[in-house]
């Protein structure tokens, strides 16, 4: 755009700010949430057990013990993540307590033969981190002192070139965070490239490498026919790397958010050390529950066709999102993003520098959005440009109404920080 027209672009969408500012919006994209609607769909836990709460085997879930969880809700996390139901864990309602533990564990305490990171005589442990990423991963590794290197996303996973030559290079590089299937918050699904590439990884790594494998999308799908996930249990196992691949799961946006059943799957090894240190923590998770989503789920066609049901309540939504995007960017210079098939966010990048600003300027209009910088490790976008938006929770016509506000909060800001660069 010319100078004259980034002035009048200027002007009409500073006049619609002032409008939307006066409305007393309050509208929230923030955090990727399943609405109530998608939460009834799971109503039918209630009662599911009518009374029998003995599991296949004759366990009575209501007492204690089975660390590992009843081996109905083993067998779903089995096929949920496409590992070996022996090497398959069910525990509570939340696969980020499981992820916490387990990087504590492998810091603090080593697993087997693997002593602490923080001991290692490599030097302070790193963990390399694909970036934009997710929030909850990056605040593990914070809150434990643990180092965080950025590693670019592509829209085919991880550039795997980097992250290859990170490890071969620094042997202090301990792990890495995956979202591999419509990873947070771009929503892309590694290729089968990539997913190969990292079966060899262990490979390149100092003795101890891991990769922390959290398919929280697994079947969150919008779309009839799905991109395809490579499974990576499978081709580690060939590689050799079995012991190098550690996964997680959960229904947490399956069926009830606060009370779903999490999953982690590993190397025979790696999940006996594991359950040995869960073992002074705990004496068994919640197995009435498991056993609930065992009777909801008895097979994947069941637990495909429940998804399918989501899909249609939330699909309308990211779509909403999409026309938005097209009707009011496309074509303008001002923001690229990204077009997910499944899960629950979409990824924008305005032009450098102006993401907070955007964010500060929906803020004022009645607009949350998740916090500038969250996407990245220590909350800080070195362009400060990404833009994690949300669309599941709200209404479908509040979401068409925060995109508003949010079309014109970009535009007003390009507008500005053009017009200031050329002046």
């Amino acid at each position: 755009m010319n100078a004259e027209a980034l002035r009048a672009l200027e002007v009409e969408c500073a006049q619609r700010h002032a409008e939307f500012c006066k409305a007393g919006l309050a509208l929230d994209l923030t955090r990727g949430k399943p609405a109530a609607d998608q939460l009834d769909l799971a109503s039918h836990l209630d009662g599911a057990l009518q009374g029998d709460y003995r599991s296949e085997d004759g366990t009575d879930t209501r007492n204690y013990g089975g660390l590992r969880g009843i081996v109905e809700a083993r067998r779903l996390g089995a096929a949920l993540l496409g590992a070996p139901l022996a090497q398959v864990m069910a525990g509570g309602n939340s696969s980020l307590t499981l992820m916490y533990l387990f990087v504590e564990t492998a810091h603090l305490f080593g697993l087997g033969d693997q002593g602490p990171w923080r001991d290692d005589a490599a030097g302070a442990p790193k963990v390399l981190c694909p970036v934009p990423g997710y929030d909850r991963h990056f605040a593990i590794c914070e809150q434990l002192g643990i180092e965080m290197v950025n590693v670019p996303m592509l829209a085919t996973g991880p550039d795997m070139d980097a992250v290859e030559a990170a490890v071969r290079d620094d042997p202090s590089i301990r792990a890495i965070w995956c979202v591999p299937k419509y990873s947070n918050p771009t929503g892309c699904v590694y290729d089968e490239a990539t997913v190969a590439r990292f079966a060899g990884l262990p490979k390149l790594a100092a003795p101890g490498f891991r990769i922390l494998w959290d398919n929280a999308y697994a079947v969150h799908d919008l779309e009839p026919d799905p991109p395809h996930l490579a499974e990576l249990f499978s081709l580690a196992k060939q590689a050799g790397t079995e012991d190098g691949v550690v996964m997680f799961g959960s229904t947490s946006k399956v069926t009830f958010a606060g009370a779903g059943v999490a999953f982690m799957a590993a190397s025979t090894p790696v999940l006996g050390a594991f359950e040995q240190r869960l073992g002074a923590l705990m004496i068994g998770p919640d197995k009435v529950n498991q056993l609930r989503h065992a009777k909801l789920f008895p097979d994947m066609e069941a637990l495909t066709s429940h998804m399918r049901r989501h899909a249609a309540i939330i699909q309308p939504k990211f779509e909403a999102v999409q026309e938005a995007l097209e009707a009011g960017l496309a074509g303008t210079g001002f923001a690229t993003w990204t077009r997910p098939r499944g899960g629950y966010f979409v990824s924008v990048d305005t032009l450098p520098g102006l993401a907070r600003e955007v964010i500060r300027l929906a803020a004022d209009a009645g607009v949350k959005l998740t916090p500038a910088g969250a996407t990245f490790p220590y909350g800080r976008d070195p362009e400060d440009r990404n833009i994690r938006l949300a669309p599941t929770f709200p209404p479908l016509a509040d979401v068409r109404r925060a995109m508003e506000v949010f079309i014109n909060c970009v535009r007003l800001a390009s507008a500005r920080a053009s017009l200031q660069e050329n002046s």
